[in-house]
């Protein structure tokens, strides 16, 4: 199948193929479906018990020592790794080893001997199947069997189903106090040194206490640590007061004017600021008003001017008396200050002095030892929670269901075998009919005829067509011939054309019957027509005309006898029949010579048309030697016969010796499979059901013919 044809594929074509080729899909479908089926009834009966199980990543069921949940971080690859271990071999020896398979399964598959540890791993593997169920933490652990380990293989699955959970949650259990126990003993080992610091530290703290004589009441001399960190805070204190009315004094003494009196109430809580304030802001209210209303000489006006000034003398003073407050109060806070950091100083140096050489490495010393005691009591009450803890239980994985037997078995599936093989065949059958489809090169349709050799086709001629002197002329097949006829007469090529020859590219494309029953359409409707069998190497027109061939074509070319002395009537008034004569060895060159040449015009004063049987194109030279020499050549086609290589070069030799082409029949289509490339011929309507009987093709009708040799 050339790249131009696969892209002009059509859905129809593909329907097409398998139409064509509906055997094939149909045996293979069924042998594959009875391969599956008899498969499927042979296998064992096979039973499956499934448990499930909830587990948890490594956790106590409570603790004593926690008031809150314990929060557990988060591990992806949790479940996916348990779900390995559970296949493990740590788990599945364990399951070998409770339900004693290695004796059990020994009896079947070893001879009674028992099997291998590993080989028993194995078999039990393959039998188990482990399965997760998505966005949960539960797992279902499911055995299929299918071999009569005992008399009921249902229980023994739900058995070994159970014992895969015990063996597991076994596992999980002993690594965890495994765990634990190794925390356990790490914990004491530490304690131990622990101990040991702490002894080596207090022997230390003595041997200093007895070196530098220092009673155990020796801290009582000492500087009283609380009294030095009160003169610390009274320090600050007092500094921080210092700087908040320095703060306060530097604001006033940067404001003037109305700025400071609208500002120091904001700085300063003085009511008898706040007041003066008021009344001023009152009065020049007061004055606003008046001036509105009468003249500036008039007495209100000049009476609330009055106030106002006073009330603004009055401010001022009030404001010059708030600045000298606020300076003394700011350096009696300094003074304060000063005195407490004095003290404070004084305070540090004798204890700077009372603290000598001997009580420096005592202090050290001592505070090294609480150290380690509280080190060492920590180790303590941790390794007491441990114990504790791991005496409690423990349920790292919960069995949601126990496996429980079920003698219904779970497979074979015949359903879905059977309807499996019914898929794989019907698409391996398919894919064969495509295989064989792209494989075979030869001519399919009308279009490849058209598109490979870029000619006409005039007429599809249909299956079991046999000669229609026995079919008649009423015959479903005549309409066949009758298009075919037609085309030829509408065709451009055939203007004034009379003389015609068929041929075909190879043997046995049903040229012959062609050329005789398209004779027997022309006659019927009126054509005086001849048909002379030029095939000298394999005549069979004499047959189907039901003739001798003892005279013909031969003899009138070797000059045995006249044109008139070999034309044969026949039952149709309008066609007659010129044999091709016994064939003689120097008989195969006899049409390429002008007694041929003249014989063809001779004929043509003589008959409406004349039609020339040929041998095939390809491998014979007659027939392009004729096809030089009469008016048209016509080339029969047969329906997946033969490669269109084939086809191909019957068309360049024709055309090659100067023979006028005319068109293509195409030849055999099988009109139920085929039936799109009859689309040209639509007025014929072919049906079983017009009751003629199945026919031959052009070899069976030689073997068959009415009439034999003389």
């Amino acid at each position: 199948m050339s790249e131009a044809d696969q892209e002009k594929l059509h859905f129809l074509d593909y329907w097409r193929v398998i139409r064509s080729r509906w055997e094939i899909v149909v045996a293979i479908m069924l042998l594959v479906l009875m391969t599956g089926a008899a498969i499927t009834l042979t296998l064992p009966k096979e039973f499956m018990a499934s448990a499930r199980i909830q587990i948890e990543q490594e956790q106590r069921d409570f603790s004593p020592f926690e008031r809150r949940t314990m929060l557990w971080d988060y591990n992806p690859f949790f479940l996916r790794t348990e779900y390995e271990v559970i296949q493990s071999k740590a788990v599945l020896y364990e399951v070998i080893k409770r339900a004693n398979l290695q004796e059990k399964w020994g009896k079947y598959y070893n001879d009674g001997e028992p099997l291998d540890l590993q080989e028993a791993y194995m078999r039990l593997r393959d039998l188990m199947r482990v399965h997760q169920y998505r966005d949960t933490n539960l797992v279902e652990i499911q055995i299929y069997l299918n071999t009569p380990i005992d008399s009921e293989p249902w229980r023994e699955a739900a058995d070994l189903a159970n014992q895969v959970v015990k063996a597991y949650r076994d596992n999980r259990l002993n690594t965890q106090y495994e765990k634990l126990r190794r925390g356990i003993e790490a914990l004491e080992a530490e304690f131990q040194k622990q101990q040991e610091k702490v002894a080596v530290a207090e022997a230390k703290l003595e041997d200093i206490r007895k070196k530098g004589g220092i009673s155990t009441i020796a801290s009582g001399i000492q500087l009283d640590k609380a009294g030095l960190t009160h003169l610390e805070a009274n320090r600050i204190a007092a500094r921080v007061d210092m700087l908040v009315r320095k703060a306060r004094l530097e604001q006033v003494q940067n404001l003037e004017g109305d700025k400071l009196m609208n500002s120091v109430r904001y700085i300063v809580d003085d009511a008898g600021l706040e007041v003066l304030r008021r009344q001023l802001v009152d009065s020049e209210v007061q004055l606003s008003l008046l001036e509105q209303s009468y003249g500036e000489n008039h007495p209100d006006v000049v009476k609330t001017k009055a106030g106002i000034r006073k009330i603004k003398v009055e401010l001022e003073d009030a404001l010059t008396g708030l600045k000298a407050g606020l300076r003394a109060d700011y350096e009696v806070a300094l003074a304060k200050f000063e005195a407490v950091e004095a003290e404070l100083n004084a305070a540090k140096t004798s204890d700077i002095d009372a603290e000598s050489e001997h009580y420096l490495p005592f202090v050290k010393a001592e505070r090294d030892m609480e150290l380690q005691r509280q080190i060492l009591a920590a180790l303590e009450t941790r390794l007491s929670q441990e114990g504790i803890e791991r005496e409690l239980p423990r349920t790292p994985v919960e069995v949601v269901d126990w496996a429980e037997p079920d003698d219904k078995a779970v497979g074979p599936n015949v359903v879905l075998n059977i309807l499996l093989s019914l898929i794989l065949g019907l698409g391996g059958g398919v894919g064969l009919a495509y295989l064989i489809e792209y494989l075979d090169t030869s001519v399919k349709t009308v279009d490849d005829i058209e598109r490979l050799l870029g000619m006409p086709v005039l007429g599809v001629i249909p299956q079991k067509v046999l000669p229609l002197v026995e079919e008649g002329g009423d015959s479903p097949h005549a309409e066949a011939y009758r298009v075919l006829r037609t085309n030829m007469h509408f065709s451009s090529k055939t203007t004034g054309a009379k003389t015609f020859c068929v041929t075909s590219g190879g043997p046995g494309e049903g040229k012959s019957l062609t050329l005789f029953n398209l004779a027997y359409v022309s006659a019927l409707l009126g054509d005086k027509m001849l048909v002379v069998d030029s095939d000298f190497r394999r005549p069979t027109q004499h047959r189907m005309f039901g003739v001798s061939n003892e005279k013909g074509l031969v003899n009138v070319l070797l000059g045995d006898a006249k044109i008139e002395d070999v034309i044969r009537g026949t039952k149709m008034p309008n066609l007659h029949f010129m044999p091709s004569g016994r064939i003689r060895s120097t008989g195969l060159s006899l049409l390429d010579s002008h007694k041929m040449l003249d014989l063809v015009k001779n004929l043509k004063l003589r008959y409406d048309y004349v039609f020339f049987d040929t041998p095939p194109i390809v491998g014979v030279s007659d027939a392009s030697v004729l096809a030089s020499e009469v008016d048209g050549v016509l080339l029969v086609i047969q329906h997946r016969k033969y490669p269109r290589q084939i086809s191909t070069r019957a068309k360049n030799l024709i055309e090659n010796v100067g023979g006028n082409l005319i068109g293509v029949v195409l030849n055999n289509i099988n009109i139920a499979r085929d039936y799109y490339s009859y689309y040209y011929h639509s007025s014929y309507h072919y049906h079983k059901g017009y009751g003629q009987r199945d026919g031959a093709d052009e070899e069976d009708i030689v073997e068959a013919g009415v009439a034999d040799e003389k």
